[in-house]
């Protein structure tokens, strides 16, 4: 738990770095996600904060709020009244306050979430890879080109995890067949999941990988190589995040 706060107070401080020089019109700009701005996009993560803050300190009052959530674009149009300079504020104290919170579970702790129950270790994982992933839509509106890290095996991990939750989602029958996942990370270290001797193989670079599992890139945009059908069908609908199936990215609108 130590090492994955660490790395989410760091992916935290990444995404302050973008934010902190942008002046009232810069939280404006359009972001890769259809309708969404740069603001709606913190606003997101500052809310889904206090949420997760909820879940650790009061599951019951989380769980009956969660039960009549909407959607989060209907989120979004409800934060959008909030000035630039209000809304940073928000986000950096509703961090602070789960991060806080946070730090007070072991690892194997449950907590409520909008999908299955989660482990300590993987909702925290979880907000770290939210940060990551909204933070790339921020960059990508910005024009800016981020240096991948080595967080980013956090990402890869709950991506290769939450592949059962990608088919339950849209009611699809879950494949028998495990897949192996083989990738590059930033610094050209290899990282796998999955059984050495699975069939079914996904490789290539850690940030595509990430990028894909959070639908942040077509795989049509990826260097990724794919092998057996399984592995196809899983890449077609890969979603580390909960909530329903995500629209995904168009062909030719590369992140980064």
């Amino acid at each position: 738990m130590g090492e994955l706060l660490d790395d989410l107070r760091a992916e935290t401080a990444s995404l302050e770095t973008l934010l902190e020089p942008l002046d009232p019109g810069d939280w404006e700009r359009d972001t890769p996600a259809e309708g969404w701005a740069v603001r709606d996009q913190v606003s997101h993560l500052a809310w889904f904060d206090e949420a997760a803050r909820t879940a650790v300190t009061d599951p019951d009052t989380f769980r009956a709020a969660a039960a009549h959530f909407t959607s989060t674009d209907d989120l979004a149009a409800e934060l959008r009244g909030l000035a630039a300079a209000e809304l940073f504020e928000w986000f950096r104290t509703a961090r602070a306050r789960s991060v806080k919170a946070f730090a007070g579970l072991s690892a194997r702790d449950r907590l409520p979430w909008y999908g299955p129950d989660m482990s300590a270790a993987s909702f925290v994982t979880a907000r770290l890879m939210e940060t990551w992933a909204h933070g790339q839509d921020v960059a990508d509106a910005l024009g800016v080109t981020r240096q991948p890290t080595a967080r980013l095996r956090h990402v890869a991990m709950i991506g290769f995890r939450a592949m059962p939750y990608g088919f339950a989602v849209r009611n699809l029958p879950l494949p028998d067949k495990p897949v192996r996942v083989e990738l590059t990370m930033p610094d050209g270290g290899p990282w796998t999941a999955g059984p050495d001797d699975a069939p079914d193989v996904v490789s290539g670079p850690m940030l595509d990988f990430c990028l894909l599992v959070t639908q942040r890139v077509h795989r049509d945009d990826t260097a990724l190589k794919v092998t057996g059908e399984t592995a196809g069908a899983w890449m077609r609908i890969a979603q580390a995040f909960a909530g329903p199936p995500g629209k995904g990215r168009r062909p030719g609108k590369a992140a980064g």
